[in-house]
């Protein structure tokens, strides 16, 4: 992935390596890189080992390392994915910079990174945390905001379990993804603004915030809740707005989204039983329901993803253009598989 490279190489190695720009070079331990290198060998045009993750380098070797990538000549094999996946996911800024990964690729790394830093984040819901996962979100919305469809292998990456990270990270992908069918046409004109869209992901990956401040039993309980339970888990709305404060994350769109999320637009929602719905709280409150409905819980089996989509088509407490985009969706991706 040198920036210019000096030598010929086969279109086929891209199938089966990366080729190592500095960026990534840098990245990695300077004498202990994580994972095999490879080097291409000029005068028999082929891939040979250059040396093995784990092992150390010699000072001579860092130089020539250096100076081969510059020439465009380093690799790492395709095969070692998961360790390239989880190397870049802490250092999620590359994936702006590593131009020879693919889609499918990207959207591995954005979903170990963000579904970790979720975890974190939620573990820890304090500024220094939030930093960290606002820095990585903002790295996802600088990589979508170019190409919205990109979001599509991202739909295909959905957590199948649920957990409070697995499900922030369902909302805000399949959140951003109706978004980007409703709003399609404002999408391809530029319309879109990108502190709106960057606030947007945001609140859809901090919707359930409040949940934080509800006790696992309570959370993970496998029977019905009891009275005082129940009124425990239906104030994570208004806990997670009193967060927000704190967190000094008073963007209306992140607002919206934590504190709406519940609502209906027949009135049939909680904790404030209101009617007239913004666009941000409408998105998020589909979004969350879908992504409920469709991973396996405690006390129940996830849907199948159409028959999902299909009932919140018939529940009037949804935006039914938003519900039927999201069923359009769902063919689509389906189509792409």
């Amino acid at each position: 992935m040198a920036e210019k490279k000096k030598v010929d190489i086969p279109d086929a190695l891209d199938e089966e390596y990366y080729q190592i720009n500095l960026d990534i070079l840098e990245s990695f331990s300077k004498y202990r890189p994580p994972l095999d290198l490879f080097r291409f060998k000029e005068d028999v045009a082929r891939i040979v080992p250059f040396c093995r993750g784990g092992e150390r380098l010699t000072n001579e070797q860092v130089e020539q390392l250096a100076l081969m990538v510059e020439e465009g000549l380093i690799f790492v094999s395709r095969a070692d994915h998961p360790i390239y996946v989880k190397h870049i996911s802490y250092q999620l800024d590359l994936v702006l910079v590593d131009k020879n990964l693919h889609e499918t690729e990207i959207a591995d790394i954005f979903t170990q990174a963000l579904t970790r830093r979720l975890a974190e984040f939620f573990d820890q819901p304090v500024p220094m945390v939030l930093a960290r996962l606002w820095t990585d979100v903002m790295v996802l919305t600088e990589y979508l905001y170019h190409d919205i469809h990109r979001i599509r292998a991202l739909t295909r990456r959905l957590h199948s379990v649920h957990s409070l990270e697995n499900h922030s990270f369902n909302t805000g992908i399949m959140g951003l993804a109706i978004h980007s069918k409703v709003k399609a046409a404002q999408y391809e004109a530029g319309d879109i603004k990108r502190k709106v869209f960057d606030h947007l992901a945001a609140g859809l990956f901090l919707h359930d915030l409040g949940m934080t401040k509800v006790p696992n039993f309570i959370r993970e309980k496998d029977k019905p809740l009891m009275p005082d339970e129940r009124t425990k888990l239906q104030r994570h709305t208004q806990t997670g707005y009193e967060m927000l404060a704190k967190l000094d994350l008073k963007f209306p769109e992140v607002e919206e989204c934590v504190t709406d999320h519940h609502e209906r637009v027949n009135g049939s929602g909680y904790p404030q039983k209101k009617i007239a719905l913004g666009d941000v709280g409408r998105l998020c409150a589909l979004a969350d329901s879908y992504c409920a409905m469709t991973v396996k819980r405690v006390y129940a089996e996830a849907l199948e993803p159409m028959k999902a989509a299909a009932a919140l088509v018939q529940d009037p407490g949804y935006d039914s253009e938003m519900s039927r985009a999201l069923q359009g969706m769902l063919v689509t991706i389906g189509k792409h598989k």
